[in-house]
């Protein structure tokens, strides 16, 4: 495979392998059925496959389908169990891994990038990549002058690939859903759609990073690798050794748990305090734990440009939700553009739709857990239910799309830790107006 596949008619048959695989597999696990094998034992058969086909779909098309089930890997924490556990694995492979490109290819983007004499720059330039993912991969190299590199190189054909895997996974929405029930995909697909273009940019995406390098320089917490070089498809920046977060997740004590989910949040919500930016991809591919115990973080493609930081009506509805005060947090959510002016709500209901984004601050200390987000996603995903319709009233303003991106899927990462810390205390320093709302 020399670069994306980059052919609708292609990529769209590769998509399409899925519900037909799985509907192949449940023709053969019928078959088993009838020769006598237990119901459990097919059951899980099934589901192995399945997950071992989606690992190899997404993962050789990258692009799109592969961003998809990254994401897709973030929310597993609220499926529930006996549907999680064999999609659990294959999914947290999505977070860190996709099978690579070929070395002739690299030399390609290289040479274009870097010059055709690019290797000249190097000491050092493993072939192999050190890590890939949806738009492109990275190299592991050591500069003439010593300094160990990460070099970031977009795969050929992303944009194009992109684009047309966003269309067939919004065609194939509801296919994804029966695979994978629980989930809902419109909404995902409709995100990826809208910053497509921002996650395709590397010069933007570099001076995000240096503006975040700039901002933690020396930070006792946290680590950003500085840029070194950049062009719209190649990224040189300092290389930062450390454990995946995803490997503490499955791993990890629950002190370490802990420790590294108050530093996860401390990082989101001092972002756009420090640097202006809100780093608005949460999932674990993007976090490692240093050997000194600080939380490195990488990919800086999707960043949300605050400037002024973060609305101080956030903090203060906030404030207000934990008061009480249904009316108060009614009649903010309409200013802010949340609720539209002539749509009926009551306020009560919406107190309860609302409770469990106020859940964590409530309490000096709270405990993330998988069982807790399930509970959560139940909430809202029985269509019977007043919270469900309650979601279908509650409007997402354009300033809002990256903050709530975080929002959720930090929730759905320190879900997966299952980390127990005080992130009330995160808020009242760094969520403007959250402290002074009674000013």
């Amino acid at each position: 495979m020399s670069d994306l596949p980059r052919k609708a008619l292609s990529r769209t048959a590769k998509l399409a392998s899925l519900p037909l695989g799985a509907a192949g597999r449940a023709t053969v696990g019928l078959g088993k059925r009838i020769g006598g094998a237990p119901a459990e034992a097919v059951a899980a058969e099934f589901q192995r496959r399945t997950a071992d086909q989606l690992f190899s779909v997404l993962g050789e098309l990258k692009g799109g389908a592969m961003k998809f089930g990254q994401m897709l890997s973030l929310m597993e924490s609220a499926m529930p169990e006996e549907l999680a556990a064999p999609y659990r694995a294959t999914l947290t492979k999505l977070q860190d891994s996709a099978p690579p490109m070929p070395a002739e290819t690299v030399d390609k983007i290289l040479s274009r990038e870097l010059g055709k004499r690019w290797r000249d720059r190097f000491q050092e330039f493993n072939d192999l990549p050190a890590a890939a993912a949806s738009i492109g991969q990275v190299h592991r190299g050591i500069l003439k002058d010593g300094r160990e590199v990460a070099v970031k190189l977009q795969y050929p054909g992303a944009a194009e690939a992109l684009r047309a895997d966003l269309k067939q996974l919004g065609r194939f929405g509801r296919t994804f859903g029966a695979l994978i029930p629980g989930i809902d995909m419109k909404p995902l697909v409709a995100e990826l759609q809208e910053r497509i273009g921002e996650e395709l940019d590397y010069d933007r995406e570099a001076q995000a990073q240096q503006q975040y390098a700039d901002a933690f320089k020396d930070h006792p917490e946290f680590v950003v690798p500085r840029v070194i070089k950049h062009s719209p498809t190649v990224i040189v920046s300092e290389w930062i050794e450390g454990k995946p977060l995803s490997k503490v997740i499955t791993e990890g004590s629950q002190q370490e748990r802990d420790e590294i989910g108050l530093k996860y949040v401390r990082f989101m919500f001092s972002g756009p305090l420090l640097a202006g930016l809100l780093h608005s991809d949460p999932h674990p591919g993007n976090f490692r734990v240093m050997p000194d115990g600080r939380l490195g973080v990488v990919d800086f493609g999707l960043c949300a440009r605050l400037p002024d930081g973060l609305p101080p009506a956030m903090g203060r509805l906030l404030h207000i939700s934990l008061q009480g005060d249904g009316n108060a947090v009614l009649e903010g959510l309409r200013a802010e553009g949340f609720i539209k002016p002539r749509m009926e709500i009551d306020p009560d209901q919406l107190m309860d739709y609302l409770a469990p984004f106020a859940e964590p601050a409530r309490a000096d200390s709270f405990q993330f857990s998988r069982e807790w987000m399930r509970a959560q996603a139940n909430r809202t995903s029985d269509f019977r239910s007043p919270n469900a319709t309650m979601g279908l009233k509650i409007n997402l303003p354009p300033s809002y799309l990256l903050i709530h991106r975080v929002w959720i899927g930090g929730i759905a990462v320190l879900s997966q830790l299952e980390a127990e810390a005080p992130f009330r205390s995160v808020l009242e320093e760094f969520l403007p107006g959250f402290v002074d709302a009674d000013a």
